[in-house]
Formats: structure tokens, C-alpha cells, sequence
């Protein structure tokens, strides 16, 4: 039976709250393993880099794996919805043009999960950067290209 997306199943009307830290998790369309090419990754993580240089998010870890992206960030001046549709759209428009394609890049919608008083903001941080280590890209995490945490 082949995969059929959900993200029409995730919910409506979140709620976010600045100064929470959530985690994003949102896929590529037909989940294709174009992040296997890390230059079309950077094009997503210059997006990332944006939002927190406009004060939208303070970004805490991401790892960009081959089919989707996973993105720990504290909200600052804006909503989830805002800042998650701002990078999506602005790095479709940029992947599309690298590719000399158009339509859609990311699936629609996304998993946001907030981040509870007291919870290990670095305990969190570990798990999603060692995503590709679990998932047998690599041997280190240091040999991934497309991670960061803000405690390294």
C-alpha cells in the first residue's frame, strides 16, 4: 500500500506563545531525499538563518535530514504559524529556482510539539542532531553538513 501524506490530519488553530520553545517537524512533498544534495539544504538553513536574524525565533538546533527538517527554536516576535510558512515558502521559492522547477516543495502543514517548563532544552538538542547517526548516514555527527545547536 504506498504512503499517503497526513499532514491534513494535523491540527488547525495552534496556539503559540512567545518565549516557548517548540519542535518543528515538517517534511518534503512526496518525501524525495532531495537534502541528500546538502547545497540545496544550505538554501533552507539561509532561511532559518533568517528568521532568527529578524527576531521571529531564537534558533536552539535543527538537522536538515534527506527528506525533512527538524527545527528546536524558542518564538520571539512572532506566531508558528507566521515564521513556519515564511521559511517554507521563501525556501521553496529558492530550491524551485536552483531546480529550474516549480510547485510544491514541503508537504502541507507540520508537527510542532511545545516544549514544557523545566524540560532539557540540550537533552533535545542531542536527540534531533543525532538524527542522521540513527539513521545510519554517518558515522559522527561532526560528518553530517546540516545540523546546528546553539550550545557548540
Amino acid at each position: 500500500m504506498p504512503h499517503r501524506p497526513q499532514s491534513h490530519r494535523l491540527r488547525h488553530g495552534r496556539h503559540s506563545e512567545n518565549g516557548r520553545a517548540y519542535l518543528i517537524t515538517t517534511v518534503v512533498y512526496r518525501r524525495r531525499p532531495l537534502f541528500s544534495d546538502w547545497r540545496l539544504g544550505r538554501l533552507v538553513v539561509a532561511e532559518l538563518k533568517r528568521a532568527q536574524d529578524c527576531g521571529q525565533v531564537e534558533s536552539l538546533a535543527w538537522v536538515l535530514m534527506p527528506d525533512h527538517l527538524h527545527w528546536l527554536l524558542q518564538l520571539e516576535k512572532a506566531t508558528l504559524p507566521q515564521v513556519v510558512q515564511a521559511v517554507k515558502s521563501r525556501s521553496t521559492r529558492q530550491i524551485n529556482r536552483r531546480l529550474g522547477s516549480d510547485g510544491p516543495f514541503w508537504q502541507s502543514g507540520y508537527h510542532d510539539r511545545a516544549v514544557r517548563d523545566g524540560e532539557d532544552l540540550q537533552h533535545i538538542a542531542r536527540y534531533i542532531v543525532a538524527n542522521p547517526l540513527r539513521a545510519g548516514l554517518v558515522k559522527k555527527v561532526g560528518d553530517y553538513p546540516l545540523w546546528d545547536a546553539c550550545w557548540l
